[in-house]
């Protein structure tokens, strides 16, 4: 015994020592009121020092393993409960196994079913990888980000490292509400929660608007976002989707669908700026005329705040909700994960004051609330003048990035029509006898990948001639690159 302890990692040596004991008591290597070795004698057994020992020892007290009689050592302390080393139970039973796969209801089944993620693409190392569309890291401001850490430790620390609120942090808050007005929304009526990340809020308020008597209905644009398509299944609607123009989504297509559905819809999700996947800005006339296409069939609106900093020419657009002006039926929902830092999962919600106290309820019930010092420490950055300064430096090099990977794919796939007026990926869709997954087959033989675009659509078979090609963690050697291989590849499927 001991004889197969390794100490690894620059982890505190009493720390590993303690749970290297408590792990051999557990299994029972140990058994109750078995004296251990004294401390010198356990130094010598491990190669550690004796008053690593001792400090381990006390741990395993204070944490009621073991029991020290004075003048005669340290022992095992009895566990209840404690299961035999074989996994049998305590009495000699048999092992207790349970069959979770035909205890999964089908909200489980269809979250792996869904999960794109788990099913995702496998490259060795070295592959030249456009699947990614996560801000570069390599742009991250890491000086200013420790800096407003400190800064909002120093003011309320304590505070920050207690329980917070379901709403979210009110600095964090106030400061979001006028980051919004800014961009035209009018606030009356109009309040905002706090969630970890774009997925939390959606999935809240699908939640919330998922009918309880019926399947729900909902319209969004095609191709779409592939995680909204997974929760929208997930929480039982029906998607409609409406195909995409070069400035945006069909609006006849839209006002014919609303015309035809007797029922009504429940709600719809459009992303109308550095749209996921096809990267298109919808046109302000668009905005205007799908708006008053909402309001005339009473249908509320998720809009999804995506990528809305990263415009590389033109003017601001006004996001949905502005254009909305006093009404209420919209619902925006905003994060800073593809601008900013992901890592921090921090979005939030800005829609009816009536929806938002609904929905704060739901997300007290869910998570109590998204990380208190992860807001704090959004906060005090964005208080510090961070953002501008970050979101000019990081605009420059995506479009930089952006130029240089449009022009490859005008090069080197010439066959391939592209979309994308910023962000952080193009769309490419080929001529329809071209099979992205099986494009993919080759150029992944070639040590480079893509996502193919029929992920993106609502029904299966759709989109098999697309792709989305993610530049922002891409060198430019590897863009110029990559691109080659891809056209090289292609150019087969038109040899015939």
């Amino acid at each position: 015994m001991f004889q197969d302890f390794k100490l690894v990692g620059d982890r505190p040596v009493a720390m590993q020592v303690k749970e290297y004991v408590k792990r051999l008591i557990i299994k029972g290597a140990l058994q109750a009121d078995q004296k251990l070795p004294s401390t010198r004698e356990m130094s010598g057994l491990l190669k550690v020092s004796r008053n690593t020992v001792i400090a381990a020892y006390e741990g395993l007290e204070d944490d009621g393993f073991t029991y020290a009689i004075p003048g005669k050592g340290s022992f095992v302390a009895a566990m209840l409960g404690q299961f035999a080393a074989d996994n049998g139970g305590a009495d000699g039973s048999a092992t207790w196994q349970i069959d979770w796969k035909v205890r999964m209801n089908e909200y489980a089944v269809s979250a792996v079913e869904l999960d794109r993620m788990k099913q995702g693409i496998r490259a060795p190392k070295g592959t030249i990888s456009f699947t990614s569309i996560a801000p570069d890291e390599q742009l991250f401001d890491l000086g200013d980000v420790k800096r407003a850490f400190m800064d909002r430790m120093a003011i309320e620390g304590q505070v920050l490292l207690n329980y917070g609120y379901a709403k979210g942090y009110k600095p964090l808050i106030d400061y979001l509400m006028r980051y919004m007005e800014n961009k035209g929304v009018d606030l009356n009526g109009k309040d905002l929660l706090i969630t970890s990340g774009f997925t939390e809020g959606f999935d809240i308020v699908l939640s919330a608007l998922r009918p309880s008597s019926r399947r729900g209905a909902a319209i969004c644009e095609n191709p779409t976002h592939h995680t909204a398509i997974k929760n929208l299944k997930l929480h039982g609607f029906a998607i409609t989707g409406i195909p995409m123009e070069r400035d945006g989504i069909d609006v006849e297509q839209l006002e014919a669908v609303l015309q035809k559905q007797s029922t009504g819809f429940d709600l719809a999700y459009l992303t109308p700026s550095y749209h996921n996947p096809t990267g298109i800005v919808m046109s302000p006339a668009k905005r205007s005329a799908v708006m008053k296409l909402m309001m005339r069939y009473q249908v509320p609106v998720i809009e999804d705040g995506f990528n809305e900093e990263l415009r590389y020419s033109g003017a601001h657009v006004a996001p949905l909700i502005a254009t909305a002006g006093q009404g209420n039926g919209v619902i925006y929902i905003g994060s800073f994960s593809k601008v900013l830092f992901p890592g921090l999962r921090v979005g939030w919600v800005l829609g009816d004051r009536a929806l938002i106290d609904n929905l704060e309820s739901i997300k007290r019930a869910r998570t109590i609330h998204t990380s208190t010092i992860d807001q704090s420490i959004l906060y005090q950055y964005l208080l510090n003048g961070n953002f501008d300064k970050y979101v000019k430096k990081a605009r420059m090099e995506y479009k930089r990035k952006y130029e240089l990977t449009k022009a490859c794919c005008e090069a080197y796939i010439p066959w391939a029509q592209l979309s994308g007026d910023g962000g952080l990926h193009l769309f490419l869709t080929f001529p329809p006898g071209v099979n992205t997954r099986q494009l993919l087959e080759a150029c992944t033989e070639q040590g480079v990948i893509f996502t193919p675009g029929d992920k993106f659509f609502v029904q299966e078979g759709e989109g098999t001639n697309t792709m989305r090609l993610g530049f922002s963690r891409v060198t430019d050697e590897n863009i110029v690159r990559g691109t080659r291989i891809i056209g090289e590849q292609a150019r087969n499927f038109f040899q015939e």
